[in-house]
Order: C-alpha cells, then sequence, then structure tokens
C-alpha cells in the first residue's frame, strides 16, 4: 500500500473510498463530500479536513444526444459544444463563479456579424452564463446555458437559451 493510501486511511477515508475519489475527480465527475468524512485532494494524498455537510457541485445539465457535444454533464468545463458549426462552441472557459444561482465565465467562441455566413465569423470573447439551477437526470445542474458578445451590444437574456438537459433551444 502506497503512502497516500495509508494516509487517506489514517486520516478517515477507506481505500475504496479514496479511490472513488480520486477516479472520479480526475473524470471530472462532482465529487460528493460526505459529513465525518475528510476529502482528498485529487493526486496529493493529501486531506482537506473534516466536511460539516455533504455537498455536490452542479454540472451542466447533461449530455443530451449524439452529435458530439462536450461539456455537459461537467462541473465547470473547459469547453462547451453543442455539435455542428462553430458557432455552437465556447472555448477556453474560465468560470468566475460557479456552485451559486448562476455560473459566470469568460471564453472564446466564433462571432458571426449580421449579414455575414458562419465561414466568415471570427474568434473573439464571449460571456458564458449557466443558470436555472436545479436537477437534470436527478443530479444537481444547471439547466440553462446562454453565451453571448458583450463588446458587440449583447446582453444576457435569460428567456433565450439552451435546455442543458433536453438540448431545445428556448426563445430566439
Amino acid at each position: 500500500m502506497s503512502i497516500r493510501w495509508t494516509k487517506a486511511i489514517r486520516n478517515g477515508i477507506g481505500r475504496d473510498a479514496a479511490i472513488a475519489i480520486t477516479v472520479g475527480v480526475l473524470a471530472g465527475c462532482a465529487a460528493p463530500a460526505v459529513a465525518g468524512q475528510a476529502a482528498v485532494q485529487a493526486g496529493t494524498g493529501q486531506t482537506a479536513g473534516t466536511v460539516a455537510k455533504r455537498t455536490t457541485l452542479p454540472t451542466l445539465g447533461r449530455v443530451w444526444g449524439p452529435g458530439g457535444q462536450q461539456g455537459y454533464g461537467k462541473v465547470r468545463p473547459s469547453t462547451v459544444y453543442n455539435g455542428g458549426d462553430e458557432t455552437g462552441l465556447v472555448e477556453h472557459i474560465t468560470w468566475s463563479s460557479w456552485g451559486g444561482k448562476t455560473a459566470t465565465g469568460t471564453g472564446e467562441s466564433v462571432y458571426v456579424a449580421p449579414g455575414q455566413f458562419t465561414y466568415q465569423g471570427t474568434l473573439q470573447r464571449v460571456a458564458i452564463v449557466a443558470f436555472d439551477l436545479g436537477t437534470c437526470g436527478g443530479h444537481p445542474a444547471y439547466r440553462a446555458v446562454e453565451w453571448y458578445f458583450p463588446q458587440h451590444g449583447m446582453k444576457f437574456m435569460p428567456h433565450n437559451y439552451i435546455n442543458d438537459c433536453t438540448g431545445q433551444y428556448v426563445g430566439g
């Protein structure tokens, strides 16, 4: 048994629980912290202390169909992709908040100006908002996501979004 597992067991986590937490974190899954157990920080073998209550961070909805979606079903995804053309792709996302009523971040996506064809779009900074916190497939999740280009006068419009549980476009 390695030193990492010995420390985890000594600090109140069984070997199987420590493996499950590590595998889940490495896979990008939300890892619940259970009352009375110490949470192991991925890859370090160090404990983060005893957790007071069970918490699970919400995911961005869930994978909702075939077509190569990315980021859905993940916590703080760095890429969100609906499948299809590049206007449905946000990359290099940095989230400034996650876990509250809404999650906000910035990334890069293709902006297509009015009157342009998709192939004429340019890669630009984009604001992304995940909202409508609830459950999706029985798990805590943001059930809606929208991105927009503030530098072009666009604003967050909570009535135009992608339903992160079904993939349906709502509004605009």
